[in-house]
């Protein structure tokens, strides 16, 4: 009699109770290794304990009848693998794929990953973790610290005895992890990385460079004129944590029941953004209790500002009235950041370095954006702009300040130029004059072709050698000549209050051309006798000049700058 049984156990046999010379073992007539069970038919499996704390019993055996020397079973094919004490591991060095994905038969393994199956590809641990990577065609770039390497995807290589390569197809989804020539990485910073065509860039930090990966290999790009500036800036950007907190008292209103409670903006120490973590304390910062939430969103409503939190799972106790010495604290801790993204619309790589991230502080001295054009080799502009994060579609440029999107050259909207992120900013452009070298020059005038709008904010000559100090000869002073605002051609006209005609206190307008005197604002020096505005022009070696467009003329709209140069005077 043919029986269907299912077996809970892996390579398990079993046991069941027959008769003897067809009669069913009963009560004492059974054998003493049975249990007590009841009558049953001659050659029916074994029908299970009647005890209700006994269950059937398997034994596990791995040769045929039990025999000395029998044929043994194989092990079978096993479904899963649970292990008992599961140990998770960290390999900071190493890739993992899942099985396949396949929509057209519907098969879907991609939350597959087998230990049967030869699924890991790990690169040098040396070399650090694996930061970053990115899927080019046949292969698979991969970003370790200190390190840049490639691997094949879904492809062999194979040498030859000429010593050349060839490639056939495999079972291997990654291939053999092959290094790139230069001892670069991505360092902590994978934040940085963009892709435009072949060429892929980013930023080493340890290392001081910006580098370029592209078919003929790296290519340190900080090197193009910009080496001192960026080792000095990318000592800023800190690797460590820095705990960033932002204190406030609460409101009076504020409701203890719900994840929602008032603080008062007053009292704020800081900016409040999604994301932060969110502590209580009645004791004026003595003991901090974590409230077991993070900042959702805020709103202002008034004097205060509403805080949504995700969750609350301590009870926030209300004053009665304002002033109190109940807190709140939202944290979080954080790092430098150095954000890049390919700008489509003017083919350049865009880098934001930000000593602390746009989340915390928008201010002038926690970042510097730059770009580096490929047309020229160099590194052609500074940006006003703090961006999260930055990046191109289709052809389209795109940044993010925290959770606000914006498009960059924007020409549906008019007089939009210079204005980022709501606040305008002028552009600038920075000049050095110097003709003649090592001849001291008097530069007397300034002039420029192109649009009107334009202003002299600073023209300055080069550092003189310094003097002792006569009041502490051990300091040393140093003389620079300075001039006075040059205004633009609109915001330097005024009306002569004797002759009451107009008159310019800054550019001029002749021949199309804008022109206007320097007058000197310098300090006096030793042994000048005639200084600051009696003097005519700046005199020095060379000059710094910066020109930008004024807060008055057509803001917001195009200003072009085709020329800049100014007549100058050898000293006697």
């Amino acid at each position: 009699m043919a029986i269907l049984l299912e077996v809970d156990y892996f390579n398990s046999y079993w046991v069941k109770k027959l008769t003897g010379n067809g009669v069913a073992y009963a009560g004492s007539n059974k054998p003493v290794d049975l249990p007590d069970v009841m009558a049953i038919n001659p050659g029916v499996a074994y029908p299970g304990i009647t005890k209700s704390s006994e269950k059937n019993f398997y034994i596990e055996e791995g040769r045929i009848k039990g025999g000395y020397n029998n044929l043994a079973t194989d092990y079978g094919v096993k479904a899963y693998l649970n292990e008992p004490e599961p140990i998770q591991q960290h390999r900071f060095n190493s890739l993992i794929y899942s099985g396949v994905y396949n929509s057209r038969t519907g098969v879907n393994n991609t939350n597959v990953f087998s230990v049967a199956d030869d699924l890991i590809r790990s690169a040098d641990p040396v070399n650090g973790p694996i930061q970053k990577t990115y899927a080019e065609d046949t292969n698979l770039i991969v970003l370790q610290r200190d390190k840049c390497s490639r691997a094949l995807i879904d492809k062999d290589t194979i040498y030859t005895t000429e010593g050349g390569t060839q490639t056939q197809a495999a079972n291997k989804v990654i291939g053999q992890i092959v290094p790139y020539t230069g001892e670069y990485g991505i360092s902590n910073n994978p934040e940085s990385f963009a892709v435009y065509g072949y060429r892929k860039y980013f930023t080493d930090k340890d290392r001081n460079a910006v580098m370029r990966l592209s078919n003929d290999g790296l290519t340190e790009i900080s090197a193009y004129g910009m080496t001192d500036y960026f080792r000095d800036e990318f000592a800023t950007i800190s690797d460590v944590g820095i705990d960033y907190n932002v204190d406030a008292s609460l409101s009076a209103t504020s409701s203890s029941t719900n994840t929602t409670f008032k603080i008062e903006t007053s009292t704020l120490t800081g900016v409040i953004t999604p994301g932060m973590s969110c502590s209580y304390s009645v004791n004026n910062g003595s003991t901090w209790v974590n409230t077991g939430g993070f900042v959702v969103k805020t709103l202002i409503d008034g004097t205060d500002t509403i805080v949504y939190l995700s969750e609350l799972f301590v009870s926030i106790t209300v004053p009665s009235s304002p002033p109190n010495n109940n807190l709140i604290r939202f944290y979080y801790s954080t790092t430098g950041k150095m954000i890049g993204g390919w700008d489509i619309h003017n083919k350049n790589y865009v880098l934001s370095m930000q000593t602390n991230p746009s989340s915390i502080s928008t201010s002038v001295d926690t970042y510097n954006t730059l770009c580096f054009d490929e047309q020229i080799n160099g590194w052609v502009s500074f940006y006003t702009y703090k961006p999260t994060l930055m990046g191109s579609l289709r052809n389209k440029f795109y940044s993010l300040d925290n959770s606000q999107l914006y498009q960059h050259y924007d020409d549906t909207v008019q007089n939009n130029r210079g204005l980022f992120y709501g606040v305008r900013n002028p552009s600038n452009v920075t000049f050095v004059f110097n003709p003649n070298p090592s001849n001291v020059k008097v530069f007397k005038t300034i002039s420029y072709e192109g649009s009107n709008g334009w202003e002299v904010n600073s023209f300055v000559s080069g550092l003189e050698q310094p003097n002792p100090s006569t009041s502490n000869p051990g300091s040393y002073i140093s003389n620079q000549d300075t001039s006075n605002k040059v205004y633009s051609y609109e915001e330097g006209l005024y009306t002569d209050s004797v002759t009451g005609q107009p008159q310019r206190a800054g550019f001029d307008r002749k021949e199309n051309r804008y022109v206007a005197n320097l007058v000197s604002s310098s300090i006096a020096r030793a042994g000048e006798v005639r200084f600051g505005s009696d003097m005519t022009g700046i005199k020095g070696y060379f000059a710094t000049v910066t020109i930008e467009t004024d807060n008055s003329t057509q803001l917001g709209g195009a200003k072009e700058l085709w020329a800049v140069s100014s007549d100058f005077a050898q000293s006697s």
